[in-house]
């Protein structure tokens, strides 16, 4: 029986995003040999924008790859791992039901597995991060908006249609702020996410005129100008990240006793805030939880670079069993 050399065998990670779309090769050790970017926007068609992928990706496969890929997973907005498409994304600039997948397998010969950014994210997580070994945890995404990916048994939760595990979207706070997109009251992502943060600094430093954080036009407040105002200890740049923080804290305690987990991964640049923000999480995550359930949970943050986490987390797809 011959011997299979992993670290010789490639995978293709590609992360689509709104505005740019990231790929690069990676091995099994979770080493990316090399990568590069394309802007999403500019393609009128999907199949437009898989030509240019592929006049960029083909000569990096045989360059780096003595005898080519693997297989190519794929971090998209909406897609639907079950059906390889990409589903009414409302911040890509094609419109209805893409047969993504299909387009990827047609031009480059290889197969494709896709999924959305948070649960590739977790996948990531899984193979090649913090949660290597674990069989149960939950990764939540905490950038513009707040994205979730959930593991249990070692396997993401998809659901019935693909869609499942959009804790960002579940309802913390009943008739709360108006999200300014989905329309919907009181979500996790209308307090948890940049976003969110922002609209509460606004909000709390117009009735404390003597904050730091007033010393900001409008239109830069921003999580990190939060930050820079409680790094100095401004009373209400730390209170914003504390509210925040009881705001995740609350909706984490729901979600461990919906799964169990050993641990919750924290990933994003909302978790530059360290301290600020997990302290809170974890006092009002324990404080909110059954006695069979506290301090059992860690908050983990992630250990991938958040530059290179998604090329990662599309990756680990082609691995996934």
């Amino acid at each position: 029986m011959s011997v299979v050399d992993l670290s010789k065998q490639v995978a293709l990670g590609i992360d689509i995003g709104g505005t740019n779309t990231k790929f690069g090769l990676v091995n099994h050790r979770g080493q990316i040999l090399t990568k590069g970017s394309i802007p999403t926007d500019q393609y009128s068609t999907p199949e437009a924008f898989v030509d240019a992928l592929h006049e960029q990706i083909q000569p990096m496969i045989e360059e780096y790859c003595e005898s080519g890929i693997e297989g190519i997973g794929v971090g998209a907005p909406n897609a639907n791992y079950y059906r390889g498409t990409i589903e009414l994304a409302p911040n890509l600039p094609w419109k209805g039901v893409i047969q993504f997948a299909n387009l990827i397998t047609a031009k480059f010969g290889q197969p494709c597995k896709m999924t959305n950014d948070a649960n590739a994210a977790a996948l990531g997580e899984m193979m090649y991060g913090a949660a290597r070994g674990m069989k149960d945890f939950i990764m939540i995404t905490l950038g513009t908006g707040v994205g979730s990916g959930i593991v249990s048994g070692g396997h993401l939760i998809y659901g019935s249609d693909g869609f499942a595990g959009e804790l960002g979207h579940t309802i913390v706070k009943p008739g709360g702020r108006k999200h300014w997109s989905t329309g919907s009251e009181g979500s996790l992502e209308s307090y948890a996410s940049a976003t969110g943060i922002a609209i509460t600094a606004k909000k709390m430093r117009a009735e404390f005129p003597d904050s730091m954080l007033n010393q900001y036009p409008e239109e830069i407040i921003n999580s990190k100008t939060v930050h820079e105002c409680a790094l100095k200890q401004d009373p209400v740049a730390i209170e914003v990240f504390r509210y925040t923080g009881q705001k995740l804290g609350e909706a984490l305690a729901n979600f461990v006793m919906f799964s169990s987990p050993e641990a919750i991964l924290l990933f994003g640049g909302v978790i530059k805030a360290g301290d600020f923000i997990l302290k809170p999480a974890k006092l009002h995550m324990e404080r909110n939880l059954l006695p069979i359930f506290r301090n059992k949970v860690r908050l983990v943050f992630s250990e991938l670079d958040e530059a290179d986490a998604a090329i990662l987390g599309a990756s680990a797809l082609v691995w996934e069993k």
